[in-house]
């Protein structure tokens, strides 16, 4: 593996995935800050140095600087990575211009989302916000909690830029954490924003008690559908066969750690997204994704049932029940 040279990186936004990520950087020797947006978090986590709320039993290394302070985390730093919520990212990112942000950094989105509203995937929030950047997103089936116990790992980064796919393929390469490149921006991020759609229609499914048929149903149908809107936005076809497609699907559907597939299990049992977010202290990026999917599926004119389906569930109260029904009763067609 390539030895490169080591740089300051911040990663912003002390979740589960930007703690698991710092410390994964920290441990290939990089100097490491992480930021939190609130101070008398940053102050617990400096104290305990367990993410208690977000990444419980693993420990964050003494050499990883912990700051809720914006131009601390910003000054002086090689790369950037923005682990933020996608619905925060804009009002998160837009602070940047006045805390001394540099366009020679590299920034990297690990963001999986689509921010209602605009309908605009991380990269194009970001760059939206701070103009002619080195951009890169990171995605992939990467479960926080397994990559923080060195389970094997494969992700993908993507950027138009060869040279920083490259060089930040050799940042984040580990023995566990194996990193692939890709040019394709579009179709990464859509990839990695709705399957997290089709994960809440598994989860919906494990709470009604059916089984492997309608899950494998669930997850054909649904890539077909992920590919049609990816294709007719720009992306290329073979994007959501790997990594940041398939791959990625595959684990948000069935892992135990899947927020999104737990959400879809809490109501396929009978409880309202609305009774469910009361109780969660992490974000299910697929709610909000299914809001702005089911808009871009309008927008380009593309049939995405399931995503319909989830839409409906989640924000016109539709009951599970009449969902599938529904789905299995629709007009007959090829596959």
């Amino acid at each position: 593996m390539k030895k490169n040279k080591l740089i300051n990186i911040s990663v912003i936004g002390d979740g589960g995935w930007g703690t698991t990520l710092a410390i994964l950087l920290s441990k290939k020797g990089h100097p490491i800050t992480l930021w939190g947006a609130f101070s008398d978090y940053t102050a617990y986590l400096n104290k305990k140095r367990v993410n208690t709320k977000f990444l419980p039993g693993i420990t964050i290394p003494k050499e990883i600087k912990i700051t809720s302070d914006l131009k601390e985390a910003l000054n002086n730093k090689g790369l950037i990575v923005l682990a933020i919520p996608s619905q925060h990212m804009r009002q998160v990112v837009r602070r940047f211009k006045n805390a001394g942000y540099s366009r020679k950094s590299i920034y990297l989105s690990v963001t999986k989302g689509i921010e209602i509203g605009s309908l605009k995937r991380m990269s194009e929030v970001v760059r939206g916000e701070l103009g002619p950047i080195k951009l890169a997103v990171l995605s992939g089936p990467t479960i926080a909690h397994e990559v923080a116990h060195n389970v094997p790992t494969a992700a993908v980064i993507a950027s138009s830029i060869k040279k920083v796919r490259e060089q930040l393929q050799d940042i984040f390469m580990t023995s566990t954490f194996r990193v692939y490149t890709n040019e394709d921006v579009v179709g990464v991020e859509l990839g990695g924003s709705l399957k997290n759609v089709i994960a809440i229609a598994c989860g919906i499914s494990d709470g009604l008690g059916f089984g492997a048929n309608t899950k494998a149903a669930l997850l054909s149908r649904g890539l077909a559908e992920i590919s049609r809107l990816g294709m007719a936005m720009g992306a290329k076809a073979m994007t959501f066969s790997g990594i940041s497609g398939l791959g990625d699907l595959v684990t948000t559907c069935i892992s135990e750690y899947s927020r999104n597939r737990s959400v879809g299990q809490q109501i396929g049992k009978g409880k309202s997204w609305r009774q469910i977010k009361t109780h969660m202290q992490m974000v299910a990026e697929g709610v909000p994704t299914a809001k702005s999917a089911y808009s871009l599926s309008q927008r380009y004119k593309v049939p995405m049932p399931i995503t319909k389906e989830v839409y409906a569930v989640l924000y016109k109260n539709k009951s599970p029940h009449q969902v599938v029904k529904d789905l299995m009763t629709r007009k007959k067609k090829e596959e």
